[in-house]
């Protein structure tokens, strides 16, 4: 039986709903509402609590006064999160082409928090949602010390959701944008999974670690896939792994040192859109026979950096090769500097000519200006890793199964696609310019809202933060009514 109309009728607050209750249902109840969840692509409102009755034909506010603990949080971080969930929405959109959508929220939700509050452990998240604007925007979202345990357990159990989500990135890569495969090691001494194991820098970290490989778009500077592997995983052996888990079938992939063609042959045989661009050792022989250090042009943008080109006789290959003399200077100076008192003039002359290089082996045949692109925007992703680079966000009482660990490094990867897109995004906004990342971050936390009178209101912020924020896109140009120099004219008698 539905609510009579007159009941509806009946004035009460905004935001509110009647609900009938009692044996008869002849008695009428209003609730709050505190928001509302997308299911299956409906609006279905969320209910709070019984702010009242409708009695004789008028709204009743219940009178008694609720306890302060009990009550809703009225100031709430704001500009943070309204900038990081602005630089990442469609992510919640392809999460949602894997997950079911309460299960996207969650991973969305958490690795949001983990961009605006870097550092925050799993049993933090419910008091950083409550207390930040995310719970207004996606509310009723269960993120729970015990949650969310259970979650990242339920998350890599379901490890086929991952790959298929990577893979669908993947598949999204435009032809012409190229790959940088690399990876970084996180340290893990936890004894009850078998991603933790002793790596090969663990003599000097003296840490146990697992392996991250990443896969990133130099064109779009964020990552496009992951995956983890144990830390004493050989490189070689994790990066034709990678290659075929991701169907990753197309792209330059930049590799280190330690990566040879041979080990992933195969792979490329199998793929011909695939190329690589490896790093050679400054005593590697086609250096010399190639006369890789005879430069010829310099870079377009790029006058300080030398380049030359050539093709490897017989074979579909090429070699390209760098030197920047900012970094010879660098470089040359810390020989002399750990030499200068067992200086060697003929030693000096031999390697003077190697300061400040760098040649890379290709199949790929492009302009050197295209490949020292694709090389020096690794800076990026490398600060991306330093980032996410210390423990898993668990809490110490945490069991860091391989199941959890799974999910936590996938909260991470979401987590670092926002940081890369956030950084594009500090890097345009010139009022940033004196600012570090963190500062930055540290300014959008100091923006909250207040509630009064059911209504929110951004607080009042300084002048410079505002420019800051206006520079972001997130409030309106502020204008800055200046007072006239000097005192006031006094009014003569």
């Amino acid at each position: 039986m539905g609510i009579p109309e007159e009941i509806r009728k009946v004035e009460r607050p905004a935001n509110t709903v009647v609900v009938a209750y009692g044996k008869d249902k002849d008695k009428y109840a209003v609730r709050s509402r505190i928001g509302c969840r997308n299911i299956d692509g409906r609006r279905v409102p969320v209910e709070g609590p019984i702010i009242g009755h409708i009695i004789n034909g008028e709204y009743v506010p219940i009178d008694e006064k609720q306890r302060v603990s009990e009550s809703p949080v009225d100031i709430k971080d704001w500009a943070n999160i309204e900038f990081v969930t602005y630089c990442s929405s469609d992510l919640l959109d392809e999460l949602c082409e894997v997950y079911h959508r309460d299960d996207a929220l969650k991973l969305y939700c958490m690795a949001v928090l983990r961009v605006c509050y870097h550092g925050i452990k799993d049993d933090e998240l419910k008091d950083a949602y409550d207390n930040s604007f995310l719970s207004e925007m996606y509310p009723g979202v269960a993120l729970s010390r015990n949650t969310v345990s259970e979650f990242h357990k339920d998350v890599g159990k379901t490890y086929s959701k991952i790959v298929e989500y990577m893979r669908n990135r993947v598949a999204k890569l435009q032809e012409s944008h190229h790959l940088v495969i690399d990876g970084t090691l996180k340290s893990d001494e936890s004894i009850v999974n078998s991603l933790s194991n002793y790596s090969r820098k663990a003599r000097t970290k003296g840490t146990r670690d697992i392996s991250v490989l990443y896969a990133y778009d130099v064109e779009t500077r964020e990552p496009v896939c992951s995956k983890i592997y144990p830390g004493n995983m050989l490189d070689i052996v994790a990066f034709k792994d990678f290659l075929n888990t991701n169907r990753i079938s197309k792209g330059l992939i930049i590799a280190d040192k330690g990566f040879t063609v041979k080990a992933a042959n195969q792979v490329f045989a199998d793929n011909p859109e695939l190329h690589y661009l490896l790093p050679l050792k400054r005593d590697a022989a086609l250096i010399d026979h190639y006369g890789m250090y005879q430069f010829e042009m310099s870079l377009d943008g790029n006058p300080q950096i030398v380049c030359r080109k050539a093709k490897i006789n017989n074979e579909r290959k090429w070699l390209y090769s760098f030197r920047d003399a900012s970094k010879a200077a660098n470089e040359e100076y810390a020989y002399l500097q750990k030499n200068k008192d067992d200086y060697d003039p003929k030693d000096h002359e031999a390697r003077r000519e190697e300061f400040g290089t760098i040649v890379f082996e290709s199949d790929y045949d492009c302009p050197c200006e295209l490949i020292y692109k694709a090389y020096e925007e690794r800076w990026l992703i490398e600060m991306v890793f330093r980032y996410y680079k210390d423990v898993n966000e668990f809490d110490e009482t945490r069991v860091h199964s391989d199941y959890s660990v799974i999910s936590s490094e996938f909260v991470c990867f979401l987590s670092s696609i926002i940081s890369s897109r956030i950084l594009k995004r500090f890097d345009s906004a010139k009022s940033l310019d004196n600012l570090s990342y963190g500062k930055s971050m540290a300014v959008l936390e100091r923006a909250k809202k207040v509630r009064i009178d059911g209504k929110w209101n951004l607080v009042r912020l300084t002048v410079k933060d505002s420019e800051i924020l206006t520079d972001l896109g997130l409030i309106p140009d502020v204008i800055t009514v200046k007072n006239p120099r000097g005192r006031p004219r006094k009014n003569k008698p």
